[in-house]
């Protein structure tokens, strides 16, 4: 993504609108299944012009998805959770407890239609959300993304990632979104080789295991002050059912 970057800085008033997209937070878990058809919904009635652009934050219960681009081979324990097949792009990814999903539908008509450049906004909004805990978060090219650099002075190179990115745009409205590590079972990620990465050196890591003892609510915080310098306002709303 970083070869995109200079192209995407200068356009990125492009990404901002106007109009407050909503803030929705659902308590408890939300079924995988259940949040597609929400969000199958929302695009439509957004296109269609009956519905605002929303960003929903939830969390799912322990599972796997498989993207559009999933090789069968990347799914190590294939008993171990659910696995769903997903219209996202990208490959095997895990959802589960501690981690921050959030699934963003706005309408990319009135934000640039360029989605290369929604993606580095996205990875651009998790990266100042996690500045905001003392954090340097990059991009790497070719790895879709956020990472953590933790390589010591004269040790083996270690990057962690620390967000996933899986996106999908139907006529120029965008869904599924971005999840982040906060304080998930790190274990459960090694029931897949998660968004096809097996590497020497690379792994995955969350906000708890970095020594930050934060909560679901402080990263909301952050990811909503953060998105709103990227993206532009929102406005508090309703989850969808």
């Amino acid at each position: 993504m970083v070869r995109t970057a200079l192209t995407c800085e200068t356009a990125s008033k492009g990404l901002k609108s106007e109009d407050p997209a909503g803030w929705a937070v659902s308590d408890g878990y939300v079924g995988y299944d259940e949040a597609v058809q929400a969000m199958e919904r929302r695009v439509a009635a957004i296109r269609a012009g009956s519905a605002s652009e929303l960003i929903w934050l939830l969390e799912h219960p322990p599972l796997y998805t498989a993207g559009t681009s999933a090789k069968a081979d990347d799914l190590l324990a294939p008993d171990r959770f659910p696995v769903f097949k997903t219209s996202r792009g990208g490959q095997h990814t895990y959802h589960g407890p501690g981690q921050r999903v959030a699934y963003v539908m706005l309408d990319l008509d009135k934000r640039g239609k360029d989605i290369r450049c929604f993606v580095h906004g996205l990875e651009e909004w998790i990266i100042v959300t996690l500045s905001e805990f003392g954090l340097r978060a990059e991009r790497r090219d070719g790895r879709v993304g956020v990472w953590i650099d933790r390589t010591r002075p004269g040790g083996l190179l270690r990057e962690d990632k620390i967000a996933a990115i899986g996106v999908r745009v139907r006529k120029w409205v965008s869904f599924h979104g971005i999840s982040l590590n906060v304080e998930p079972d790190l274990s459960h990620f090694t029931g897949i080789t998660p968004c096809g990465i097996d590497e020497a050196g690379l792994g995955i890591t969350s906000l708890v295991d970095l020594g930050l003892p934060v909560t679901l609510s402080d990263v909301d915080t952050e990811l909503k002050k953060a998105f709103e310098s990227v993206f532009g306002p929102t406005i508090s709303a309703t989850a969808p059912e």
